[in-house]
């Protein structure tokens, strides 16, 4: 078998940096006679053995429901995703040490959401609805007073449902930020469906480039290859779009780790590798190795593998 990387794949800028961040915290509490504890709220990263790992380093994620007592004196380091001001005040307020990893593209869209909000637009965030780094852009686009002017679309149909006049009946004005996480295709057309109803709408491409090149080094790479293993974990946004994306140019699967190749892959004479945003390097290298150790496990006059949707491969 053949295995080829993607040109761009892996870990992110902000990713590595949030790690970073993270290690150098535990190492300095670990040198505080206080010896307090490293939180991160929420997993650091959308990869279940990255955080497993940083875990074993003595780094905890905590969710919102355990932010209490414990608190004190420990460091809470925010991920990449970023999160509301709201969320940030109350962790200072309970009397952590804040480390913020906050993506320095993610934080650039919650200074715009925040600029475009105290001018009075609508602030339509194009991305998933829930997802951590939306809903820190959404807190910060308030108005003065407090009145939320945020609405997150998912796609154009949702964008087209917004409104054309104000609350105070005068025409709405919108600024449109994209997840940074985004596919192009879904934002421009969301963007297409704002431009019909708000002929003043203000854009944001906050779309971060490793999304576009890593679509791209895909595509690019499903010219080379008969079949494509996507590795990350199946929580990470950004890695679920890599997978659908590979899935409608070859066969593929998404795995988290080596152990879940599946012997279909292996009836392939080239295969393509790529990764999502959050994927460390040594899983993907574990699977590249993998991939290459292993020979087709169909001898002759066996039955053939099987393609994800259950075609034979031939």
């Amino acid at each position: 078998m053949r295995v080829e990387r993607a040109a761009v794949l892996g870990r992110c800028m902000g990713v590595r940096r949030a790690v970073e961040l993270a290690l150098h915290a535990a190492k300095e509490e670990k040198a505080r006679a206080a010896q307090g504890t490293v939180y991160t709220l929420g997993p650091l990263i959308h990869n279940p053995q990255a955080v497993a790992e940083l875990e074993a380093g003595g780094i905890h994620a905590l969710d919102e429901g355990q932010l209490d007592e414990r608190l004190l004196e420990a460091t809470v380091v925010i991920r990449a995703h970023g999160v509301p001001p709201q969320l940030r005040d109350k962790l200072l307020a309970l009397g952590a040490r804040v480390v913020d990893a906050t993506c320095p593209r993610v934080l650039a869209s919650q200074r715009k959401a925040a600029s475009f909000a105290q001018a009075g637009y609508t602030v339509v965030i194009a991305g998933d609805a829930g997802h951590g780094e939306v809903t820190g852009i959404a807190g910060y686009a308030t108005r003065e007073g407090g009145d939320q002017a945020a609405v997150v679309v998912g796609g154009p149909e949702e964008a087209r449902r917004i409104g054309v006049l104000a609350s105070d009946g005068r025409p709405r004005k919108v600024a449109l930020i994209a997840q940074t996480t985004i596919k192009r295709e879904e934002y421009e057309a969301i963007r297409a469906a704002l431009a019909e109803r708000f002929p003043g709408l203000e854009t944001v491409d906050s779309i971060c480039p490793c999304t576009d090149e890593r679509l791209e080094a895909l595509a690019d790479l499903a010219q080379r290859v008969q079949a494509i293993v996507v590795v990350g974990g199946r929580n990470s946004a950004n890695t679920t779009r890599l997978y659908l994306s590979a899935q409608a140019l070859r066969p593929a699967w998404l795995v988290e780790t080596a152990a879940e190749l599946p012997v279909e892959v292996f009836g392939y004479g080239t295969v393509g590798l790529t990764a999502g945003a959050s994927t460390p390097d040594l899983l993907i290298d574990e699977v590249e190795s993998a991939l290459r150790a292993q020979t087709s496990p169909y001898a002759a006059g066996s039955a053939l593998p099987r393609r994800p949707n259950g075609a034979a491969v031939k």
